[in-house]
C-alpha cells in the first residue's frame, strides 16, 4: 500500500488580517505546518490552530520564517547563521508553549517562504536551521525540499528529515520550483494538482514545466491554503488519492 503526508501551510492569520482558508482545508491534510511569529501567527490565532489541528487529528508542526511580518517572510533579510538559529529556535519555541497547552506535541519543523528558499541551496543557512531544530528536539523532523541543502543538513545533524514535493507549484526541468514571478508557478486546476501528486507519491516522477520528466522522490507533499479555490484542491487531493489506492496520513514517528 502507498501511503503519504499531505501537509498546508496554515495559522498565517494575524490581528485583524485572515490569511488562508484553514477551515476548509485543514479537514483534508494530515500535517499542519503553523506559522508561529515571524511571518505570521500572533498567540491567539497559534493556539486556536493548534486546537483545530487536535481536534482533526492532524500532526502539528512549526513553520517558522524570517523576521518579516510586513513582508510575510518572503523577503531575503540579511542575517548570520547565527542569528538565524536563535530566530528559528524562538519561533519553535513560542508554538511549542502554546501546543503543550493544548496537549500536542511537535511532530516536524518546516521553514517558511524566503527562508525555505534560501536554505535548500545555501548549506551555512540550512545548517543554522538544523541546529535550532536539534536544541529543541533530536525527535523532531526537519522538513525541506528534496533534493535540497536542507534536507542534507538535517541528516548531517542526525535529525529525522522530510523530503517535500509539491502539490500546486509547478517545476522547472532541473527540479527546481517555478519561480513565483511566472503566471503560470502555481498550479490552480484541482484535476492538475490531483495527477502531479499521484505521479509524485505513486511514479516518484513530476513533468516540468517543459515537459521533462524528472525523478523526485517525496515523504510529504503540500498543498498551499492561502490561494483561491484551496479547499476544493484539497477535497479533489483526498478523493484522488483514495481513488489511487494512495493513503494519506501523517508520518510514523
Amino acid at each position: 500500500m502507498i501511503a503519504i503526508d499531505l501537509n498546508c501551510d496554515c495559522g498565517e492569520s494575524y490581528g485583524a488580517f485572515q490569511v488562508g482558508d484553514d477551515e476548509g482545508v485543514l479537514p483534508f491534510v494530515s500535517s499542519a505546518n503553523v506559522a508561529c511569529g515571524g511571518h505570521a501567527g500572533d498567540p491567539l490565532v497559534m493556539r486556536r490552530t493548534v486546537r483545530r489541528c487536535r481536534e482533526l487529528g492532524v500532526a502539528v508542526g512549526a513553520h517558522p520564517s524570517y523576521p518579516d511580518l510586513h513582508g510575510f517572510g518572503r523577503r531575503v533579510l540579511p542575517l548570520s547563521p547565527d542569528e538565524i538559529e536563535d530566530w528559528v529556535l524562538a519561533q519553535i519555541g513560542a508554538l511549542a508553549a502554546i501546543a503543550r497547552a493544548e496537549g500536542v506535541e511537535l511532530r516536524h519543523v518546516k521553514p517558511h517562504g524566503a527562508l525555505y528558499n534560501v536554505a535548500a541551496r545555501d548549506h551555512a543557512v540550512a545548517a543554522a536551521i538544523a541546529r535550532a531544530v536539534t536544541a529543541f528536539s533530536r525527535e523532531v523532523a526537519l522538513v525541506g525540499l528534496a533534493g535540497s541543502a536542507l534536507i542534507a543538513a538535517g541528516i548531517e545533524a542526525g535529525l529525522p528529515v522530510l523530503a517535500e514535493a509539491f502539490a500546486d507549484r509547478a517545476y522547472e526541468a532541473d527540479g527546481r520550483l517555478r519561480d513565483r514571478r511566472h503566471p503560470d508557478a502555481l498550479i490552480i486546476d484541482p484535476a492538475a494538482c490531483v495527477a502531479q501528486t499521484i505521479s509524485i507519491a505513486r511514479d516518484g516522477v513530476v513533468i516540468a514545466i517543459d515537459g521533462t520528466t524528472v525523478p523526485l522522490r517525496a515523504d510529504t507533499i503540500c498543498l498551499h491554503g492561502d490561494t483561491p479555490g484551496a479547499a476544493e484542491r484539497a477535497a479533489a487531493l483526498r478523493q484522488g488519492l483514495a481513488a489511487a489506492g494512495i493513503t494519506v496520513r501523517a508520518p510514523e514517528r
